[in-house]
């Protein structure tokens, strides 16, 4: 009988394209990929560190690991394993830590998969993650929706960040290897590929390379597809990327683009790379020149020097901007980042408080834009997976339409009339076949 392993993501796209890539490793060598919910040999958790939570989870999800299976080799990889190996070696349970560098060659580090009584650890120093580490969506998931990664690291220097210390400087694969991938990708039937990266904006940077090129070369391979940027520094989305996105239809007409505060002086603390004033016209610009276009915002609230003026600056700004939802992040103390050196530290309750505020902004924010697209006719891209009664998909803009199973609509682009939205989803009617399906019926 195969061994069992279980693999589980915490944090970004780019990680869940690692996870992927690990997961393939796997596979080849004869394990059965299983849900993390079921009993395993081995348990891999791949983790971030971008907050306090999410140590806080993976914690959690290795003493889950371990009620399913107490004798299960339990791995921990990824970011949290980069920077606090030390840390997640005396929990439990654990048995190998493994850094951004070491998770991809687990097989040549790890010679047997028994309970080991002491904790592993293969970390390198931060000043020796040179390593690109390929990834993409593979037969370890059965998304729809493939992630490749493109880029790694990041030269930044956010005061609030930790994901230097945790990737290492900016790097980027070659077009040639993305293509070569990107191609796989479609030949093997995913009909959304979402490039990744810790900042994809960056891409080519020192290797004489840029992001607009190699998407001009994307949307020249042949086939029914769509391409959709995971997230792009607003100092980085380029007109010539906008344009793109406005002419071609294999474009998703859809960016995510960190804001992190509405107060230009709060962005000034956190040593980001724009104005408010920038980023407003940016959203100006794509709302011209893109109908529809879906835009998502990083916001962090609970900076060191985030006063309560600056947070109503930034609820204000973010109210009259036209974007289509946010991801509110409450600020965390992360170890060896400038930010804990600053004053003017909000107390915990009230960063609570805050982010509670922008995440009802968020729903007003996302059910005002489901709304707009009813009457409209978008193109779904059904997923796989959901249940045995409802499937579920996005359009290009990012909205989430829903349906009642049919197994012809899986894997495949559908033209539907939004009839129906709330903050959560849309619902409509098929149109293009037939026999036309009310949706609302099923």
């Amino acid at each position: 009988m195969n061994k069992k392993v279980a693999l589980h993501t915490l944090g970004c796209k780019l990680n869940f394209s690692e996870t992927s890539t690990i997961g393939k490793q796997f596979l080849d060598r004869g394990f059965e990929v299983v849900d993390f919910k079921n009993r395993a040999d081995v348990y891999l958790i791949n983790t971030c560190t971008v907050t306090e939570n999410a140590d806080r989870e993976c914690r959690q999800i290795v003493r889950r690991a371990l009620r399913l299976n107490p004798e299960a080799h339990i791995i921990v990889s990824g970011c949290y394993a980069q920077l606090s190996p030390e840390e997640i070696a005396k929990i439990d349970g654990v048995d190998t830590v493994l850094g951004n560098n070491e998770k991809f060659k687990l097989f040549s580090i790890i010679n047997d998969f028994n309970k080991r009584e002491l904790s592993c650890t293969f970390v390198s120093p931060t000043n020796q993650l040179n390593d690109f580490g390929a990834a993409y969506s593979t037969d370890a998931d059965s998304r729809t929706r493939a992630y490749l990664k493109i880029q790694d690291g990041c030269d930044y220097i956010c005061t609030f960040c930790t994901i230097p210390l945790a990737r290492g400087k900016s790097r980027s694969l070659q077009p040639e290897e993305i293509l070569n991938e990107f191609n796989t990708l479609v030949n093997n039937g995913y009909k959304e590929i979402i490039l990744t990266g810790v900042n994809v904006g960056d891409y080519g940077k020192h290797i004489g390379k840029d992001l607009y090129s190699l998407l001009l070369k994307m949307v020249e391979i042949p086939g029914k597809f769509r391409i959709r940027i995971s997230s792009i520094e607003p100092n980085l989305l380029t007109d010539d990327i906008i344009d793109l996105t406005a002419d071609n239809e294999k474009m998703c007409r859809h960016f995510h683009i960190p804001l992190q505060s509405g107060s230009s002086d709060v962005l000034k603390l956190m040593q980001r790379r724009y104005t408010t004033n920038y980023y407003s016209s940016l959203i100006e610009k794509l709302k011209n020149k893109i109908p529809d276009v879906g835009i998502g915002v990083d916001v962090i609230v609970g900076t060191p020097g985030e006063t309560d003026i600056y947070f109503k600056e930034t609820k204000k700004f973010l109210s009259e901007l036209p974007i289509s939802y946010l991801h509110v992040f409450t600020y965390s103390e992360r170890p060896n980042t400038k930010a804990v050196q600053l004053s003017g530290s909000v107390d915990k309750a009230e960063r609570k408080r805050r982010n509670k505020i922008l995440r009802i902004l968020s729903d007003k924010k996302k059910h005002s834009f489901n709304n707009k697209m009813i009457g409209k006719e978008l193109e779904v891209l059904f997923e796989s997976g959901y249940s045995v009664d409802t499937i579920k998909g996005f359009t290009s803009n990012y909205v989430r339409v829903e349906n009642s199973y049919k197994p012809e609509l899986e894997n495949n682009f559908n033209n539907v009339k939004i009839l129906e939205a709330n903050s959560y989803i849309c619902k409509g009617k098929i149109i293009g076949i037939n026999n036309p399906v009310d949706l609302l019926a099923g």
